[in-house]
């Protein structure tokens, strides 16, 4: 066994089915797949169904195979929660047992009146929204007064919205930081998102690209930062960066969009080191699931299925790759929040066994573990290696 470097490419938001406690998460029938397959009139995904995406869980066009090109199976989370924090975290091999604060109703007075004493601003919002239909509402208000859109989901985010005219980019970003210091302890929330928008009414009001994320920082080293102690690199696309607050990578591409992650990702590719390359694919989630678009979601899997090839081709002799998520979105449920699901796990590389069933993992963290096993890292908190049956 020769391994040089392990590469996850995270699908976020592409769950594959209820977790056996996804009613205690309000999930219950959920299945991100599944269902939008079923929403669609089916899905085609040739390449990921040739590494045994339809053994998985049932996809409408992408039937069960025998003899797959690769291993596949599916993990279920052990951390309390389904964001991307947790979910990525568990990736890396950190275990979440108290979940992060949720705040459904709203902030407490005491969480805006101290972030009004640090940055002299009074807010708008403070409740539960879509970041869509929140700057529809307030954004008129918000240019007349220049106070802040501050909201949050049912995820563990504390969100500020405003117009790029109105609190220039880099106040925006200062506002957050400010924010994410205050955030601590029992209101010590997964992220603090910057939300910038450009537009001059409620019809064109219109989210810009500079989004900025401010997680906490894991408790205890990640995988990452085992792999870079260690003499290895790791290369990141996507918005890995800001779930990991720039913490345990060596490069990072930083995209919202999936294309670009992606075409970040085969540039790594061709580059020659060992460890990791960390990629997220957020559109999934961002834009079709949370909107409840299932056409949308299903051109966006389409349209990463048909890259595969193209990693399979820049792929040297010692890669392995895994295709994760990191909690599901079913975009054709009411709710248009994340759901408790289990994730999709397929794995394949130059030097993966064939028609490998790895099963139902007990936890994200088996990636972790797997990682692990091959550079000789200390073993995570949580998690099995699943290295001997694939290689």
């Amino acid at each position: 066994m020769n391994i040089n470097r392990m590469i996850v490419i995270v699908l976020d938001g592409v769950g594959a089915g209820e977790a056996p406690d996804a009613a205690d998460f309000g999930d219950l029938g959920s299945n991100s797949l599944g269902n939008t397959a079923l929403a669609v009139g089916g899905l085609s995904l040739p390449n990921m169904q040739e590494i045994g995406l339809g053994n998985i869980t049932g996809i409408a066009g992408v039937p069960p195979k025998a003899d797959t090109r690769g291993a596949y199976g599916k993990m279920q989370e052990k951390s309390n929660g389904k964001d991307s924090v947790t979910g990525h975290w568990e990736l890396m091999g950190i275990y979440t047992q108290k979940p992060f604060p949720t705040y459904p109703n709203g902030f407490q007075k005491e969480i805006l009146d101290e972030f009004t004493r640090l940055t002299g601003l009074e807010v708008l919002g403070n409740k539960a929204a879509s970041g869509t239909e929140i700057i529809k509402e307030l954004g008129v208000e918000h240019i007349k007064t220049s106070k802040p859109i501050v909201y949050t989901s049912a995820d563990s985010v504390f969100q500020i919205a405003a117009h790029e005219d109105v609190i220039p980019i880099d106040e925006l970003y200062k506002l957050c930081e400010i924010s994410r210091k205050m955030l601590q302890g029992p209101h010590a929330v997964g992220r603090v998102i910057a939300r910038p928008f450009v537009g001059s009414t409620p019809e064109n009001f219109q989210r810009t690209s500079r989004r900025h994320d401010y997680p906490l920082m894991p408790p205890s080293d990640t995988m990452m930062d085992k792999l870079i102690s260690a003499g290895h690199k790791v290369y990141a696309t996507g918005k890995i960066d800001d779930l990991f607050g720039h913490r345990g990578i060596t490069k990072t591409h930083h995209t919202v969009d999936n294309d670009e992650s992606t075409e970040g990702l085969l540039r790594f590719l061709n580059e020659d080191f060992s460890g990791l390359i960390f990629s997220n694919l957020i559109e999934f989630d961002m834009i079709y699931g949370h909107r409840n678009d299932p056409r949308g979601y299903a051109d966006k899997l389409e349209a990463f299925d048909r890259y595969i090839p193209k990693i399979c081709e820049n792929m040297k002799p010692g890669d392995v790759a895994m295709i994760v998520a990191d909690h599901g979105v079913d975009p054709t449920t009411k709710s248009t929040d994340h759901s408790r699901e289990f994730i999709p796990l397929l794995v394949f590389g130059p030097q993966v066994k064939n028609a490998v069933n790895l099963g139902v993992r007990k936890s994200f963290a088996d990636v972790a573990a797997t990682i692990a096993e091959v550079f000789s890292l200390e073993e995570p908190e949580i998690g099995e290696s699943f290295l001997e049956e694939i290689i």
